[in-house]
């Protein structure tokens, strides 16, 4: 699996309250979800993000909060391909791999990472370069089952994908 691109930085703690406000937690439509995604900390993040080649950096504690599944769905919805943070909320850690939403934990890469710096990332070998720095960094790569779910764009899709064979 290989990712590549621009940065958009957050700092620590961002929490699902912020990913998504609970004011639009009326729906489950992926779509209009990604349109308020990050709306309080970052009002052009929807701009940013829709044409994809988005990549996440982030501090401590990604995704605290509430166990709203909501949060990484806006976040792959509005295009997002891969969040690299110092660390992830537990749960929010598996609410992104159960729907298919990347995510690596890399505090090397998160310290020297800024905003628009260019990443590439290869996750079946667990390399990542921050090509802007120049710097390279080893993250365990996803484990085979991992990148099934995330391949088949999520848990459910990937379990339905094995009924059917």
């Amino acid at each position: 699996m290989q990712f590549n691109g621009k940065v958009i930085r957050y700092g620590d703690n961002v929490d699902t309250d912020v990913i998504i406000p609970a004011r639009y937690l009326n729906t489950s439509d992926r779509a209009e979800l990604a349109k308020h995604c990050m709306e309080d900390i970052d009002a052009n993040f929807a701009d940013k993000v829709k044409n994809g080649g988005t990549i996440i950096v982030a501090g401590q504690n990604f995704g605290c909060g509430s166990s709203r599944e909501h949060a990484p769905a806006a976040i792959k919805a509005g295009g997002v391909e891969l969040v690299i943070a110092e660390s992830f909320a537990r749960i929010f850690y598996r609410n992104a791999i159960n729907i298919g939403l990347p995510i690596v934990e890399l505090p090397a890469l998160c310290q020297i990472t800024e905003e628009a710096d260019e990443i590439a990332a290869d996750m079946d070998s667990g390399v990542i370069e921050n090509k802007t720095k120049g710097k390279t960094f080893a993250a365990a790569p996803f484990p085979p089952f991992i990148q099934t779910i995330i391949e088949a764009g999520g848990l459910l899709n990937s379990l339905n994908k094995e009924e059917t064979k």
